[in-house]
């Protein structure tokens, strides 16, 4: 057993590739409400990879446009500002850990997680007066310490995924057990260096911690987009568990149950047309 200290952990951070400027600029947008979008398509259009993603995606069969959207001006004027921030934000992020399939660690069913927690958020958001971009780029985050340990703890993930199997426990159980550290805590680390909003940052590092104190709204949102996400079978991921839920957990949120299944069935409907876009 090789435990791994937060320390070593930050380091290994700072070796990380750092996100486009301009994906940390749509990010920082998602709370300003004077956001000059016309100057944050100028600053997509300068970055030729993350311009060359998004106009794949948003030609993509999905969206049926009658013609072939060349800029990301026109993008955004056909598709809306939040999609295209979304798709540039998603596309981002992948590419930042393209190649993670190391540590019997596969990145398909990871990212069709990510993105169905991402569209389960921003469902319940909406119907909790929250903020819903905010909500699902914290869905898509949740687990993004998995990627920093597999990436960067490549052989000590290894040990992880087979204590899992002989042990046939939870994921978070098998790192806690094997590295003596979670990827709730390195995920936080990592959004903290990014300077990521504070509850984006709460949100990520408490989506397994139930009966942590002071719970915010967002982090609830996210506990229960987990939950969904895994209950759906979204990921087709052969060893996929539905974690426990937390006590109280759709209280807390104000849900009763005709309006959790309305959510399950929207978000449903939104990752099938995410996983088409994305090509996951």
């Amino acid at each position: 057993m090789s435990t791994i200290t937060i320390e070593e952990v930050l380091t290994h951070i700072h070796k990380l590739p750092s996100l486009p400027t301009v994906v940390m600029e749509l990010l920082a947008s998602i709370a300003q409400e004077d956001t000059d979008i016309d100057e944050l398509a100028k600053k997509i259009a300068q970055d030729q990879a993350l311009t060359a993603k998004t106009l794949r995606l948003a030609n993509s069969s999905f969206y049926g446009m009658a013609h072939q959207i060349t800029t990301i001006q026109e993008a955004i004027s056909i598709l809306g500002f939040r999609t295209v921030r979304s798709l540039v934000t998603t596309a981002a992020l992948i590419g930042t850990f393209a190649g993670s399939s190391n540590g019997g660690f596969n990145t398909t069913p990871f990212w069709r997680h990510s993105i169905a927690a991402a569209v389960c958020a921003r469902e319940l958001a909406s119907r909790r007066n929250l903020n819903p971009e905010h909500a699902y780029t914290a869905g898509l985050l949740h687990d993004i310490g998995r990627l920093v340990l597999v990436t960067q703890f490549g052989c000590h993930y290894e040990d992880t995924m087979t204590h899992r199997a002989q042990h046939d426990c939870r994921l978070i159980d098998a790192e806690l057990a094997v590295l003596g550290i979670d990827h709730a805590a390195v995920g936080h680390a990592l959004t903290r260096h990014w300077k990521f909003p504070e509850a984006i940052q709460h949100a990520i590092a408490f989506h397994h911690s139930p009966q942590a104190h002071g719970i915010e709204p967002l982090t609830l949102v996210i506990q229960a987009s987990d939950v969904i996400a895994h209950a759906l079978d979204l990921s087709k991921d052969e060893d996929d568990t539905v974690p426990p839920v937390p006590d109280l957990l759709w209280q807390q949120l104000g849900m009763d149950e005709t309006t959790l299944f309305s959510s399950f069935k929207n978000a449903e409907k939104q990752f099938e047309g995410a996983s088409l876009v994305l090509n996951i």
